[in-house]
């Protein structure tokens, strides 16, 4: 049961869950796709539990890299496809970086795409970019301040 106080809900201890995230990538090779974010971000293969699929961990985050044909559907319920063309989503991944100018040479190096670079010494600057397989995510150098 579920109580409202000050216009929020919150949940008795008896009903708390234990909750994790995991972020999942679709590409179309799960050895590049492995490859490009071990070697760009120090992500280790924890496993490979079934055919098509790569556990991968480091940074305090889970992330399964999942082998995913170009043009297969996403969901029976969509008319659209995967493409690994550059494409928009309104979820990335942002990497928080002490030397932004070495990662954007290293995921570049690795087959990233720069995007944008916005220049702030004071409060940090960014860089968009896009991975091998189009999905876009950004290079966010840790301010001097943090």
């Amino acid at each position: 049961m579920r109580r409202r106080v000050s216009g929020e809900f919150w949940y008795p201890a008896r009903t708390a869950m234990k909750t994790s995230v995991s972020v999942s990538i679709d590409v179309p090779n799960l050895a590049e796709g492995i490859a490009f974010y071990c070697a760009a971000f120090g992500f280790t293969k924890k496993s490979e539990p079934v055919p098509g699929v790569a556990v991968l961990g480091g940074l305090d985050v889970e992330l399964v890299v999942l082998e995913k044909p170009a043009g297969s559907k996403p969901s029976p319920h969509t008319e659209d496809h995967r493409k690994y063309e550059r494409h928009w989503t309104p979820v990335h991944l942002d990497f928080h970086v002490d030397d932004l100018q070495a990662a954007l040479q290293r995921v570049e190096a690795l087959g990233a795409k720069r995007e944008q670079v916005f220049e702030n010494p004071e409060h940090g600057s960014a860089a968009f970019c896009s991975d091998p397989f189009g999905h876009g995510f950004c290079l966010l150098a840790r301010s001097t301040g943090q």
